[in-house]
């Protein structure tokens, strides 16, 4: 059902009205007055100036002023302009209730794990230094314009990753449902390395961390401890430190598994970890980025302070300056090699995360005038520099590790991944003064960085259904959000059982990198060639009040793609060579991944096939229906009259 809400505006007295008077502007459906209030019936402050005239919905109109308030006035009988709007009747769009809870929901979700394990391993494997040249232009010419892309996206047609492909590509619908199948899978083994980090941290409460000594009931005859202290031990290569075996057979337990062929029962212990960190996800999310808003004034900066704090405390260690000369040395003649290349385009794009649909959900919840290019570049560059400040963070233990051990610091970074933080990291913490209060901190960081990761990953996802599915859906939030908590956490049992590392990186090699690159690839195509840039320029200058450079437009028209491209292509040529701890994954293995990662691409697809058999008219009525856009932002449904 939809109403008819008339205004009157006065188009001669514009000059008057930006003075000090009664304006009032229209919005989500209502009339709001210049001092924030809504407009009832009746209100005298729009009423004013003696008019009786009201409208047929009951709101009054603004009457015109008399002529002998001053030259702003227009003389009784002037021509006037009747706007007219049709709104829905559907409850209007929420919104963040600061401007700080978006920017920090954005950067929450774009700086996460991978800037604190991959992005370190990645630059001194590259070149150290030398790496930050190609890191950088990537960013510049890849990622930050894909970022800007899809926040303006997102703002202007206030919607989510599914509904608004009909306001711009309606056949590429099926990009959409992509995205959400992808979101499902990384919610499966994400939040399980959240599990292990609880875990941990739930075990850093005693005085002696259990990770420390080999005298536990899971530690084996290989158990070492190893360190400048301890002048009569010998390290061999059979050897194996405590902090390594309390994570593979305490924790993770992989050593009951043989692999992917026979995963073994599920840990408790990490179930019910798991079911606490989906709790605090549930709660966090239930009602909207009115909450999840206030959550992430929590989660998104204390893994700043607790960066800075063992920064401050890796200076100070012995050997540090070892691993930042490691880690920033640069190595140019790596420059020559295309594995750096795609290396910096991988690790810049899921940084930044586009493609997600992350961005244009928490977007979608931006006042319409929001300066998104700015809120672009800003988080864009909060992320890059949180990763370059990670790898000091890192380094620096690394480099006190290899002067306890009186090693290269190339022998104690030899693990990427989870391995990183899980069994170097947290060796190093056992090593160090007060290493409780240090583990504490760590491993709630850890869980931190993920959780809000976790919150914008889920909200894309409900956003998307909760704009495509409004009349079942709208009014039952609550209910649908506990059902995808509930089937995200019976999709993840299979990382929970004494093989789910094994699982973990499988989803995070193959289920979800290849899929969201090619998705964005199609949405950058849809945007720049079907839509067209001319189009979405108009779209961004009436949000903002100005158009997007020639930069912008060709990076979103050539060089966008062509970087995904690169991406793409480049995995397919080099598939990556998968193996975890002594475990090989056999080539079955590689093609149940790339049957996972196909299984959310198929929507895109398929839906050009549904919407072409199920729209009206001959064959090339039903193409240039399903590429021309269905018109959107506020002023799409606007029918401007004349009346006396």
């Amino acid at each position: 059902m939809e109403m008819t809400q008339s205004m009157v505006m006065d188009r001669e007295s514009e000059g008057g009205e930006k003075e000090k008077g009664e304006e009032s502007s229209q919005e989500n459906g209502r009339i709001m007055l210049a001092d924030g209030r809504v407009a009832e019936k009746g209100d005298p402050k729009v009423n004013s100036g003696g008019g009786s005239g009201g409208v047929s919905n009951g709101y009054p109109t603004s009457t015109a002023q008399s002529p002998k308030e001053g030259a702003g006035g227009v003389p009784a009988g002037a021509p006037r302009t009747l706007v007219v709007q049709q709104t829905s009747l559907d409850r209007p769009r929420e919104t963040w209730s600061k401007k700080m809870d978006f920017l920090l929901s954005v950067i929450g979700y774009a700086v996460d794990l991978g800037n604190v394990w991959r992005f370190p391993y990645i630059c001194y494997q590259n070149g150290g230094g030398a790496f930050l040249l190609p890191y950088m232009l990537m960013a510049i010419f890849g990622g930050v314009p894909l970022f800007y892309m899809e926040l303006a996206l997102g703002q202007f047609h206030r919607s989510g990753c599914i509904s608004i492909w009909k306001h711009i590509c309606p056949i590429f619908k099926g990009v959409g449902f992509a995205i959400c199948i992808i979101a499902l899978y990384i919610a499966f083994y994400y939040n399980t390395i959240m599990a292990w980090a609880l875990y941990y941290l739930l075990a850093s409460f005693r005085p002696t961390l259990p990770w420390t000594t080999c005298s536990n009931p899971w530690n084996t005859v290989n158990c070492l401890r190893y360190l400048s202290t301890d002048s009569n031990v010998t390290w061999t290569n059979t050897s194996t430190s405590p902090a390594e075996e309390f994570y593979t057979r305490q924790v993770l337990q992989v050593h009951m598994s043989p692999g992917l062929h026979q995963l073994g029962s599920v840990s408790w212990q990490l179930a019910l970890c798991l079911l606490f960190i989906f709790t605090i996800v549930y709660f966090s999310i239930w009602k909207g980025v009115k909450t999840s808003g206030k959550v992430v004034w929590v989660t998104a900066t204390f893994p700043y302070l607790v960066l800075l704090v063992l920064l401050v405390r890796g200076a100070t260690l012995p050997g540090a300056w070892r691993g930042v000369v490691f880690y920033l040395k640069p190595d140019w003649g790596k420059l020559l090699s295309t594995t750096v290349w795609i290396d910096a385009a991988a690790q810049i794009f899921f940084s930044l995360g586009p493609g997600f649909g992350v961005l244009l959900a928490f977007a979608s919840y931006n006042p319409f005038h929001n300066n998104c290019y700015k809120d672009a570049l800003v988080t864009s560059s909060v992320n890059c520099l949180t990763s370059f400040l990670s790898g000091f963070v890192i380094f620096t233990v690394l480099g006190y590790m290899a002067e306890m051990r009186k090693i290269g610091v190339e022998t104690v970074a030899k693990d990427a991944g989870p391995s990183l933080l899980f069994i170097i990291y947290a060796e190093a913490i056992a090593n160090m003064p007060a290493a409780t209060f240090f583990a504490i901190i760590f491993f709630l960081m850890i869980i931190m960085l993920g959780l809000d990761s976790t919150f914008a990953g889920l909200e894309g996802v409900i956003t998307a259904m909760l704009d495509e599915f409004p009349q079942l859906l709208s009014r039952r939030r609550e209910w649908f959000v506990l059902g995808l908590v509930c089937v995200c956490y019976l999709g993840a049992l299979s990382t929970l059982t004494y093989g789910g590392a094994f699982v973990v990186k499988l989803f995070e090699e193959y289920a979800t990198g290849p899929a969201v690159i090619t998705v964005v690839f199609l949405e950058v195509i849809a945007v720049s060639w079907f839509y067209g840039t001319s189009r979405f320029c108009a779209d961004v200058n009436m949000m903002l009040g100005f158009s997007p450079g020639l930069f912008w437009r060709v990076c979103w028209v050539a060089i966008c793609p062509i970087f995904l491209l690169f991406i793409i292509v480049s995995f397919l040529a080099f598939p990556p060579e998968v193996k975890l701890f002594d475990y090989v994954y056999p080539p079955w293995t590689t093609v149940l991944g790339y049957c996972i990662g196909v299984s959310s691409f198929i929507c895109v697809p398929a839906y050009m096939v549904y919407h072409l058999l199920t729209a009206k008219g001959t064959f090339k009525q039903r193409l240039l229906n399903g590429i021309t856009p269905v018109p959107s932002g506020p002023h799409s449904d606007i029918i401007i009259t004349h009346a006396v």
